[in-house]
């Protein structure tokens, strides 16, 4: 596995990203297509399936943002918990998810300073990935 940085931290699953949301948008298309087409016995029918492929999608898309938001949970809870055992205080208020996420990249001997820097100075995400001198890799997270 190549070595994580801030060029190719970006995860993508192809089975995922590619290949069901494409299948996904094709089924919406087809089936829209479909209903435009239909004959009126078939409308029904039709619309069905146009109900259908959009509760299809809807259905990866929250399940794919429901299972983000419990990585962000954890990830939250671990940098807290990661800065609390380093100065015995939580993460400043002012850091939203976004600038934690970030922060957990950050290696354990720059990770108090960025932290405050970040609040103090309101970096965003990508500043303070670019920031960070000692990646510390997370291959857990797609």
């Amino acid at each position: 596995m190549q070595t994580q940085n801030v060029k190719n931290h970006s995860r993508f699953v192809p089975g995922f990203h590619f290949i069901t949301l494409t299948l996904l948008l094709l089924v919406i298309i087809g089936s829209v297509v479909n209903f435009i087409k239909a004959a009126p016995p078939n409308i029904y029918a039709a619309f069905l399936l146009v109900a259908l492929s959009i509760a299809t999608f809807l259905l990866a898309f929250f399940a794919r943002s429901f299972a983000l938001k419990a990585q962000d949970r954890a990830i939250r809870a671990e940098e807290n918990f990661r800065h609390y055992i380093a100065t015995g205080q939580p993460l400043d208020h002012r850091l939203g998810m976004r600038h934690i996420i970030a922060l957990r990249f950050a290696g354990d001997d720059e990770f108090v300073t960025l932290a405050k820097k970040a609040a103090t100075e309101n970096m965003s995400a990508k500043e303070i990935k670019m920031a960070i001198k000692n990646w510390k890799p997370d291959y857990c997270r797609v």
